[in-house]
């Protein structure tokens, strides 16, 4: 439990660090990417700790679906009327660097496929 209290994006929802902010409500934080893979990579996070996509319970599904339309509305608001993608990376094996779930919302050019 002590490796979550710590994370980077707990420090970003709890103003310890900057970061240029997209979005802020009562249940997400949604950032833009400091090592940005597209033209429009933003991160989006619920401000619960919820450490990996493989830790949501039953209780996480609003916080989930929430974000999910947050996307939607960023997606509308930075111009990805083209087209967007949407990643969640589950652990550190699938790519996943910060122990706290987060979704990019990546944009503003073509995405290849596959990903990875």
């Amino acid at each position: 439990m002590a490796m979550m209290v710590h994370n980077l994006f707990l420090k970003i929802i709890n103003k310890e660090i900057p970061a240029k902010i997209a979005h802020e409500d009562d249940l997400c934080l949604a950032f833009h990417d400091i090592n940005p893979q597209a033209p429009v990579h933003v991160l989006i996070i619920p401000k619960k700790v919820i450490r990996t996509h493989a830790d949501l319970t039953p209780d996480d599904a609003a916080v989930m679906g929430h974000i999910h339309l947050v996307a939607v509305q960023l997606a509308k608001d930075l111009g990805l009327s083209a087209g967007y993608r949407l990643v969640l990376n589950c652990d550190e094996q699938a790519g996943q660097t910060v122990p706290h779930l987060h979704l990019h919302l990546l944009g503003g050019r073509d995405l290849g496929w596959p990903p990875g």
